[in-house]
């Protein structure tokens, strides 16, 4: 976790200028660290799987907690803490703050959208509890390792446009899928950590 909070430390985030139309919308990357079984420590990292929705672009899938920015948050930041709470009953208004990644455009079936999105991460310490509203079907701890290692890289074909189409991404440990807009986030991470990272190569 000390490497992380360095490299976040000296990280300057791309961003970009929302237009007047432009939606705008900020994501809770939450990690912990965990004592393993005998000796070390390991860092995890925490997903969401979205309920179903028809008419939901991102319908079902493995998400960060997050959401649109409202009236009422001061920041992306805020809309991040405020979103998360409302989601999985989570306050991070104490956690530590390690930092901003960089701003993501929407592209939902690759469709691309006047609409950004900033993750904000954050650090908790302990196992705390959850209460998912409707938006939520799941709760999901997994480590970060395997990610970066590209050990649970994996491909999945979906259909785009009416046409089947091969998506990299991880698949964790209950067999969930995290691929396209939160896939992009998490590479953005690893890329954050080292700049030498690279992604595995399609299977």
């Amino acid at each position: 976790m000390n490497l992380i909070r360095r490299r976040l430390n000296d990280h300057e985030p791309e961003s970009f200028a929302p237009g007047n139309n432009t939606r705008e919308a900020a994501v809770a990357v939450i990690l912990r660290d965990v004592l393993l079984r005998g000796n070390g420590h390991d860092t995890e990292m925490l997903f969401i799987k979205r309920s179903e929705k028809k008419g939901d672009p991102w319908s079902g899938h493995m998400a960060f907690p997050g959401g649109h920015r409202d009236p009422v948050d001061t920041d992306l930041k805020a809309a991040a803490i405020r979103e998360t709470f409302e989601e999985i009953g989570l306050d991070l208004s104490h956690a530590d703050y390690l930092g901003p990644l960089d701003q993501q455009r929407a592209m939902p079936r690759g469709r691309p959208l006047n609409m950004l999105i900033a993750p904000h991460v954050f650090e908790l310490a302990g196992d705390p509890d959850f209460s998912a509203n409707y938006e939520v079907d799941e709760v999901v701890w997994t480590s970060l390792k395997p990610m970066v290692t590209g050990e649970c890289h994996d491909t999945e074909t979906k259909l785009m446009a009416g046409k089947p189409t091969i998506f990299n991404g991880y698949r964790l440990e209950r067999g969930h899928f995290v691929w396209g807009l939160t896939y992009r986030m998490v590479k953005s991470f690893f890329s954050m950590l080292d700049p030498a990272w690279e992604p595995p190569a399609e299977l």
